[in-house]
């Protein structure tokens, strides 16, 4: 090991050991606090994040993983993956002092975003950080100001528009102002070493990997005509954190490896990466929340009934985090979460339409609806899976910069 992760920084369990066990034992202690806001908290399963990796390496074994920090920047996750020797994607200056400050050197670490401030170039140049991407003059201009030994990578919209989140709305050069940029890049005396791009996230075609190499491949030519040392090619994100999901990473991998066997056979001297965030963290985490406050609306339908024989009703609960906080995902991948009950309820428990809400005070706060939930009260928990990426240090607005606890767990076997 390299000494980025230690045994204190996590619970050691059992092989077989469930992430649910844990998740009841914590629950119960926080429900028999005397003291204190009973606050949701996460249960992460490091030995889960250390598996996808092998599978990673596994499936892509030509390609160097780059965690993107902003997908889930909690010291854990930072530290496990440093100790299995990736490199980090940073987009900003808070990432790049946090990654090294646990110990991560400079030249495992990239400056990722295409719009960069000034003294964040500068923060990268002085701390040793060469490797920046670009999409425009002004980026180059402010690059030769602030950075001149700055290694460059030129970043190449995609068709991305099948994807959830469509980064080619913001970020890459379209391949016709491609050469411009190089031979700009040339007189100005900047070193560009490669190109990159991104898919967006959820994208359900595969083969979209398989265009934007070959896109890459033709801006590689062009760079090494106009006399450019072009050796890094970078795949960005897009990869699937999911078992669930429409399509599988090993799909994507196969694409993925005959494109490069096409375009970047073995042995051409090229280093290939790849930028992963939902992919390592989404299933690792669960969280749990409680029930802060509870409703029961009637609902006025003659002649309608509930499953028990009751006049209809519709139960609205308010949980101590929503949309704005951890709940993010509703608003920006247009995801519904389901919960799963920490209580355990009789099978003959009625069910009733139920709604989620969180803390804040407004009409967007809704977590889940539609919902048939059995009766629940002020205190219960609520268990929720696949809660790893842009969860964790998002914040929340109801309680500023409020960050939810963490137990970190790894399996005997996996450490």
């Amino acid at each position: 090991m390299a000494g980025y992760l230690s045994e204190s920084d996590f619970v050691m369990v059992e092989e077989g050991f469930s992430t649910r066990d844990l998740l009841e034992k914590l629950t119960l202690g926080a429900s028999q606090a005397t003291t204190g806001e009973v606050a949701a908290f996460f249960v992460a399963d490091l030995g889960a994040v250390m598996r996808r990796h092998f599978s990673f390496l596994k499936c892509l074994p030509r390609v160097r993983p780059f965690y993107t920090v902003k997908c889930n920047s909690s010291p854990g996750v930072l530290k496990v993956l440093a100790e299995l020797g990736l490199g980090f994607s940073c987009a900003n200056k808070a990432e790049m002092e946090l990654v090294q400050r646990i110990g991560v050197p400079a030249s495992k670490v990239i400056y990722t975003n295409p719009c960069k401030q000034i003294a964040q170039i500068k923060y990268a140049a002085k701390h040793g950080i060469r490797l920046l991407s670009f999409d425009n003059e002004m980026e180059l201009a402010k690059v030769v100001k602030s950075h001149p030994n700055a290694q460059m990578v030129l970043c190449i919209a995609t068709d991305d528009s099948h994807s959830l989140s469509r980064l080619s709305l913001k970020f890459g050069a379209s391949l016709k102002s491609c050469r411009h940029l190089l031979e700009n890049a040339k007189r100005s005396h900047v070193e560009v070493v490669g190109v990159s791009f991104h898919i967006g996230s959820g994208c359900p075609d595969p083969q979209a990997y398989a265009r934007s190499i070959a896109d890459a491949r033709l801006v590689f030519e062009m760079g090494t005509e106009l006399g450019h040392r072009m050796h890094i090619l970078d795949l960005g994100g897009g990869f699937p954190g999911m078992e669930g999901d429409k399509v599988r990473f090993e799909e994507i991998a196969s694409v993925i490896n005959s494109a490069l066997d096409l375009y970047f056979p073995e042995g051409c001297g090229v280093d290939i990466l790849a930028e992963l965030g939902r992919y390592y963290v989404t299933s690792a985490f669960t969280v749990a929340v409680s029930i802060i406050a509870k409703k029961e609306i009637l609902l006025h339908q003659p002649g309608s009934e509930e499953e028990n024989g009751s006049a209809p009703k519709t139960v609205v609960y308010h949980l101590d985090e929503g949309v704005y906080g951890i709940f993010n995902s509703v608003l920006f991948d247009n995801i519904c979460p389901s919960p799963i009950l920490q209580k355990k309820s009789s099978t003959e428990q009625p069910l009733y339409s139920s709604s989620l809400w969180g803390p804040v005070a407004d009409g967007c706060d809704c977590v889940a609806e539609g919902l048939r939930l059995p009766q629940l009260q002020v205190g219960d928990w609520l268990v929720f899976d696949n809660m790893g990426a842009y969860t964790v240090g998002t914040g929340s607005l109801l309680g500023g910069t409020r960050a939810c606890r963490i137990t970190y767990a790894m399996s005997r076997v996996a450490w």
